[in-house]
């Protein structure tokens, strides 16, 4: 039994606990643009992208790295920025969405591919879609669409059903670099008999 001079019934002393945060100076280029800018070191890229930069097409999904909404290159490979660290990059070359249309405005192969193929309903999950899209084109290899599904397998979208955007990419890859397209450059449809599994 607690008396009261000790536990939760004892006099307290009036401490006041205090956080100082800790800031630090990051040097990178965004979007082709070097910036210089202090932050928290505790702040993700996301919030050092959005918040400081408004850089919105950086959507902010799960912040666990899972839907993969926020979705950036990073010295050309994709990163879910929401768990990487603002101050990991230093010295890195990152790009967004907004990034990557030309000077005159006009739209990227891969974001004209989105618009061509209706691959966009709600829009939330599209930048990190084309940001992946954008290293998968880069590779200058030929992705088949079950290949596609896996390399997009970390990206989540609840509106789409995921085909409109698998062949916009697969567009997209094909003109980029130069593959022909063929017939079997489609989604794998379900067939009637099949259907019934997938009920």
């Amino acid at each position: 039994m607690h008396s009261k001079e000790f536990g939760p019934f004892a006099p307290r002393k009036e401490d006041v606990l205090h956080y100082e945060p800790q800031y630090k100076i990051v040097s990178c280029w965004i979007n082709g643009i070097k910036v210089t800018k202090m932050t928290d070191v505790r702040a993700s890229l996301t919030d050092f992208l959005r918040n400081d930069f408004g850089l919105t097409s950086v959507k902010k999904g799960c912040e666990v790295g899972e839907c993969g909404a926020c979705a950036v290159l990073i010295d050309g490979e994709s990163f879910n920025s929401c768990i990487y660290l603002a101050i990991w990059a230093e010295g890195k070359d990152i790009w967004t969405t907004e990034g990557l249309t030309a000077s005159d405005g006009s739209l990227s192969i891969i974001q004209q591919a989105f618009v061509d193929e209706a691959a966009v309903q709600c829009g939330f999950c599209t930048p990190g879609f084309i940001v992946s899209a954008t290293e998968i084109i880069a590779r200058g290899k030929y992705y088949t669409i079950d290949e596609l599904r896996k390399e997009l397998a970390n990206h989540m979208c609840r509106c789409t059903g995921y085909e409109n955007i698998l062949i916009a990419v697969q567009k997209a890859n094909n003109i980029e670099n130069g593959f022909e397209l063929e017939e079997e450059h489609v989604v794998n449809r379900i067939s009637q008999e099949n259907k019934k599994d997938y009920m």
